[in-house]
């Protein structure tokens, strides 16, 4: 059976007791606290550790969850246990519901401070996708894809919560057929729906993170869009990877889901072959069934399947610290553009449109090759919970605004 709350949800909302992801918000004049969604409300953890309702107010009266990411998997599990129990148990409501906020009352900020950021390329399908697209004579996949996870190093400073603006990037860009390089703004503005984890429990210098430890190490699970200029992308990444087409700006979503509430969602992921080096190797399932939805002002532009990712968000965390890297509290692991084998589960315009070539058409007859100033993009996800429930990622948005002249 699903456990029940005495917090009226809706069943469907995502946001049930099966959840119970961790947030920062705050309220005018007030200076940001940890919360917790639940139904349409946030518990405000800073006055629940107050009133003696839950452990220690050092975490929860932050502006980060960094504090209590770091305490590792025992905290966050007692922690969990604590909020069901004070959540469902009718004899705990008179003293829990003085500190339940309508989310709509609030403002949610970024949730952890960001430490380093990395983004995988871990879908076959947009890999595949993206190389017949940019090398047609060529396989779509090079030699070590399907060998190890790839991957860039982003840039921690421009991740920034959902809701913030997304200023059109300029750029070096030399557009097809010209011999010389133009500057001026991006031309080929484009989202990547993708699915991040971050780190709470950090390792040492030379210490490798197993597959199996990701747990140990691992805080939640967070909605990210990795906005890219592929004009500048393509033109920069000649022999490096990206750099300015990316770095300008990443979004996260503002609900940290935690990784015991998608346990169920878990799911066998794609056979990979061949099989994975020793150190790639996972015993458990971590295939995980989320089902990504991306609107463009407010109509659905691809539904993305997320157990179709060929590398998984384990094997990602081990080859990242294989060569002895440390891992830091507030690491964040974003997985790559999601995309699944239909054109309406590509995660990106860059695959939606081909490049330009094949404009997507909206359900209200506008059409898209790639983003326009004043276009809304907004990604959202769920999963299966636990006894039928559901979980949600909540959502991640940004709005785009003109270039800086």
């Amino acid at each position: 059976m699903t456990t029940v709350s005495w917090v009226e949800v809706n069943e469907d909302g995502g946001f049930g007791v099966e959840n119970l992801p961790y947030g920062v918000f705050s309220r005018p004049g007030e200076l940001p606290r940890v919360g917790v969604a639940i139904g349409d409300h946030v518990l405000d953890l800073a006055e629940m550790s107050a009133a003696g309702l839950v452990e220690d107010r050092r975490y929860s009266a932050s502006g980060s969850l960094n504090a209590f990411m770091v305490a590792g998997r025992a905290a966050w599990e007692a922690n969990r246990a604590r909020l069901v129990e004070v959540l469902t148990d009718e004899s705990y409501r008179g003293r829990v519901e003085p500190h339940l906020i309508p989310v709509s009352d609030v403002e949610l900020l970024r949730p952890f401070e960001v430490a380093d950021f990395v983004d995988f390329f871990s879908s076959e399908h947009h890999a595949v996708n993206a190389g017949r697209i940019f090398q047609p004579q060529r396989e779509p996949l090079a030699p070590n894809w399907k060998r190890l996870p790839v991957a860039y190093h982003g840039r921690s400073g421009t991740v920034y919560p959902s809701g913030t603006p997304i200023i059109r990037p300029s750029g070096q860009r030399r557009a097809p057929g010209e011999r010389e390089p133009s500057f001026g703004p991006s031309l080929r503005l484009d989202f990547e729906a993708e699915v991040g984890f971050v780190a709470g429990v950090p390792s040492a210098a030379g210490q490798r993170v197993t597959t199996g430890a990701f747990r140990e190490h691992v805080f939640g699970f967070v909605l990210v869009n990795d906005w890219s200029a592929r004009d500048l992308q393509a033109w920069e990444s000649q022999p490096l990877g990206p750099f300015l087409g990316k770095s300008f700006a990443t979004s996260v979503s503002p609900w940290v889901v935690p990784v015991a509430a998608l346990e169920p969602a878990r799911v066998s992921p794609p056979v990979q072959d061949p099989v994975p080096l020793p150190y790639l190797r996972c015993e458990e399932p971590w295939g995980i069934d989320l089902h990504l939805e991306v609107l463009i002002n407010g109509q659905v532009a691809a539904r993305p399947p997320f157990a179709e990712m060929y590398w998984t968000p384990p094997q990602q965390l081990a080859h990242a610290t294989v060569n002895g890297a440390p891992l830091r509290t507030g690491d964040l692991f974003a997985s790559g553009t999601v995309s699944g084998p239909d054109r309406d589960q590509r995660g990106c315009l860059l695959e939606l449109s081909w490049n330009g070539q094949e404009p997507l058409e909206l359900d209200d007859g506008t059409k898209r090759t790639f983003l326009e100033d004043g276009d809304t993009v907004t990604i959202r996800a769920k999963a299966p919970g636990s006894s039928g429930s559901r979980v949600t990622l909540g959502e991640v948005t940004g709005t785009v605004h003109p270039a800086l002249p």
